[in-house]
């Protein structure tokens, strides 16, 4: 009984220098996890701000007009960098207008964002409707 309690009490760092081992690629799964949650929320909000400024484009509003709902619906993640294409400038009813929204967002994690070659990385959401 005394030779189990012995290996037993010799085994108790075992666990700690295991741990130790594990934690810092737990911490680097855990942030990029998070990276990929901010990276798509971005890719979430630009693609129905795409879609918003389509639908104004495509009842007839101007350019000015798209632009403007463009920036308010994607008001949570315009640092000021957000643009907005939108084609063809002259809409005929029938055809088809596009429009596409870019904005540029900054990978955080220091060993993430050394696997992405282009840091901030820009998302980016097309929408294509035809004018009624």
């Amino acid at each position: 009984m005394r030779e189990i309690r012995a290996i037993l009490k010799k085994r108790r760092g075992q666990a700690m220098v295991e741990f130790a081992l594990i934690l810092p690629v737990f911490i680097l799964i855990l942030l990029g996890i998070m990276e990929f949650g901010l990276v798509f929320h971005q890719y979430l909000v630009v693609t129905a701000a795409s879609r918003e400024g389509a639908r104004v484009a495509a009842l007839g509003g101007t350019d000015a007009e798209t632009q403007t709902i463009v920036n308010t619906s994607a008001a949570s993640v315009n640092t000021g960098q957000l643009t907005t294409t939108i084609t063809p400038t002259v809409r005929v009813k029938g055809q088809t207008v596009s429009v596409q929204v870019t904005n540029p967002v900054m990978i955080r994690t220091p060993l993430i964002a050394q696997a992405f070659p282009q840091n901030p990385f820009p998302v980016s959401g097309t929408t294509v409707m035809r004018v009624e």
